[in-house]
């Protein structure tokens, strides 16, 4: 005898698990309202200076937002932890898609804090395309990650300058305060990132490949110009011969090059960041610049060149985004750009015309 087919749907909703008798609807709201609140600022700055990445990370996204009301805590906070900032030493890395700046900075990294050191890792990898976010190279760095003197923070970069986080230099601060005695810049190593990782760090590493035909390339390009060493990576067993001998190319390069204010002459090493050689080399490498610079007086010249510099660019860039964002620009800007496809004005007139209108 055949089963009648039960009419209920295998879709049907079943009830979800009830709540413990123990635990009030009311108890259940205050902690979802308790998760929602923003901690004071007395707060923020108490649990920083102790080093609890939990509230570090919620003041780097109060840093990140575009909220008004966050913006202006967060600049409270920055000023309270400035006092115990700039203790630490600001390394940037740079270098095409490719070359291994993640395995590297996570050989890097692991070196630092075996020595003891705190170490505070920012990542851009924000697609200039779509300005999408991945959490690729953080994934990659396992071993780091799992480091309790090591932070790792993926700064999706947006619009700013050159691919970098318009917010990582005050981030800086905050991560200073907390602890971190060696902060790790990555740019995404195309546009114009280098130029403003540049401006914020003490040291500039250029990764490179071997064999890649991009020897000659690259010394064209005003990056070796910014560039305080250079580290031919992936010198593994294969490739030694082809690693020496650009080492050998990129030597000779920078001895063409005028002489560095800081009075230091940019060095090239080599490396395997996968199996953890020559790790020690740029170690040592940055140790050498830092004695220089630190004894002829360049490092702290150079730091307050760079407060003054971000001083001017967030000046800009506030200029920048008030005209952008006038009612009557915005209007304005549509017709302008219809007028100059339709030849019928300049783009410096039209320029011209929206700045008089600014100033209304």
């Amino acid at each position: 005898m055949r089963k009648k087919k039960s009419s209920e749907s295998a879709l049907h909703e079943v009830e979800g698990v009830k709540s413990p008798s123990s635990v009030s609807d009311n108890s259940i709201k205050q902690m979802k309202l308790k998760r929602s609140e923003q901690p004071s600022e007395t707060v923020f700055v108490e649990k920083i200076l102790a080093g609890d990445i939990s509230h570090l990370s919620r003041a780097i996204t109060l840093i990140e937002s575009t909220n008004p009301k966050h913006k202006e805590k967060a600049n409270a906070i920055i000023e309270h932890c400035l006092p115990f900032a700039n203790k630490s030493v600001r390394i940037g890395i740079t270098g095409v898609p490719g070359v291994g700046k993640s395995t590297f900075i996570e050989a890097f990294g692991k070196y630092f804090t075996q020595k003891g050191n705190k170490i505070a890792v920012f990542i851009d990898p924000s697609s200039s395309i779509n300005k999408g976010s991945i959490l690729g190279d953080k994934t990659r760095m396992k071993e780091l990650v799992k480091d309790p003197n090591a932070y790792i923070r993926p700064s999706p970069s947006g619009e700013s300058l050159g691919g970098v986080a318009q917010k990582t230099r005050e981030t800086i601060i905050l991560c200073e305060a907390a602890g971190f005695d060696t902060i790790i810049i990555e740019t995404v190593g195309v546009g114009q990132s280098e130029i403003a990782v540049h401006s914020m760090v003490d040291f500039f590493l250029l990764l490179k490949l071997a064999g890649a035909g991009d020897e000659l390339q690259g010394i064209k390009r005003g990056i070796i110009e910014m560039a305080d060493a250079i580290v031919i990576n992936k010198a593994d067993r294969n490739n030694v011969k082809n690693a020496n001998l650009a080492k050998a190319e990129f030597s000779r390069a920078l001895h063409l090059y005028p002489p560095k204010e800081s009075s230091w002459q940019p060095k090239v090493t080599t490396c395997n960041a996968f199996y953890n050689e020559g790790i020690d080399a740029v170690y040592e490498i940055i140790q050498e610049y830092l004695s220089l610079t630190k004894s002829n007086g360049y490092f702290e010249k150079r730091r307050n060149e760079q407060n003054k510099y971000w001083l001017l660019e967030t000046i800009n860039q506030q200029l920048k985004n008030n005209f952008y964002n006038k009612p009557a620009v915005k209007e304005a800007l549509k017709k302008y750009l219809e007028d100059i496809q339709k030849l019928k004005t300049t783009p410096f007139k039209a320029a011209e015309e929206l700045l008089k209108l600014a100033q209304k």
